[in-house]
Order: structure tokens, then sequence, then C-alpha cells
């Protein structure tokens, strides 16, 4: 598909009311209390051309990280009181984290919130790299910086539910593995959003 043509049909994605997600979607049972306390937090989805089409760039976290080690995640992380918004800390984190400048993205839209298992209120934003970048993982939180083909990643029939044990109960998770790289939990939470809003 044409750039032109992906960057309007995102547009307009965007642009329809959906309601947010959590690490909790498909868990019925699970019940998420009004008391509590969610911190803000946002990440990029960055959209940038290859040489086979659109592709989504993500990372693989560092093993040595306190918090999610070793997993596939959007650029992104804590919303700072020094940023202007949830979208200048996306932004300000995929420079920190691949170097990835913010002045080569043009937002395209917000994603809706999605609430995460470790209690943040995560800010999605869809943004285009309309610049040639060279994508440098920051070794101390990123291990590695990948891309996957949009349309693998916004294809439904390319997700699973898979289960695993928490807390002493079986908790369901979206996945949609590329390759040797295992994408799951809110990373694919909210890819599976972004592939049902596109269709």
């Amino acid at each position: 598909m044409p750039l032109d043509d992906l960057v309007r049909r995102v547009d307009l994605a965007l642009r329809t009311p959906r309601g947010g997600s959590s690490d909790f979607d498909l868990n019925p049972d699970f019940r998420l209390t009004q008391e509590r306390k969610l911190r803000p937090a946002a990440v990029l989805v960055p959209l940038i051309e290859g040489p086979n089409g659109v592709e989504l760039v993500l990372t693989k976290r560092s093993s040595r990280l306190k918090h999610h080690p070793g997993q596939i995640a959007f650029p992104g992380g804590k919303v700072e009181k020094s940023d202007a918004s949830p979208t200048a800390a996306a932004l300000r984190e995929a420079w920190e984290e691949i170097a990835l400048p913010p002045e080569a993205v043009r937002i395209l839209g917000a994603l809706p919130c999605h609430e995460t298992v470790t209690s943040f209120n995560m800010h999605p934003y869809v943004g285009l790299v309309t610049d040639p970048v060279e994508l440098v993982p920051e070794a101390g939180e990123v291990a590695e910086v990948f891309r996957v083909p949009l349309s693998h990643v916004t294809d439904p029939a390319r997700f699973r539910v898979e289960r695993r044990l928490w807390q002493g109960k079986w908790r369901h998770f979206y996945t949609v593995p590329y390759g040797p790289y295992y994408i799951w939990g809110a990373t694919a939470r909210i890819l599976r959003g972004f592939a049902d809003a596109l269709q």
C-alpha cells in the first residue's frame, strides 16, 4: 500500500473514538479497583518506510532492567514533570532509547490509553518517521532495535491468545510473534487495538 494511502487510513482510524484497553482485557474474573493509582507513561509507535513497505520500529529491553527485562516494547517510559505533554514524553524517550530525533517524527495521532499490570496509564502515539535516521539502542535500557512489517502486526489473524500463571491464577494475553521476537503483553494488546482500528 502506498504510504500516502496508509497515512490516510491511519488518520481515519485514530480519529474514530474507541475505548481504552488494559492488561486484564482477556481476564473477565479480574476486577480493577477504583482506588488504584495509575502513573502516566507514554510510548511512541514509530512507522518508517522500508524496502518492502511500511515497518514498525520496536525494541527489545535490556535483560538487566528491573521491570520487564528482555521484553519487546515500544520506545517510551514515564511522563516526567519536565515533559510538556505525554506526546513530548514519548518523543523524548524515543530519542533517549533509540536516538530517534523528535524533529524526524510526524505525530499522526493517539491510540486509546492502555492500563498496565504495573499500574501505568500508557499513552501510545503513532508517529511517522519522515527523515532518514540511524537508530541506535541505548545500551543501558535497550538490547536491540528492530523492525517488523506493519502488515504483520495489523493483521488480526496473526494474533494468538496465550496464558501464564500470575499470582496463582491464569492470566490470558495477546501475542503476535515475529521471527525470533515474542511480542506479547501490553505491546501486543496495543497493536491488536491498532489492527482492529485499521480494519
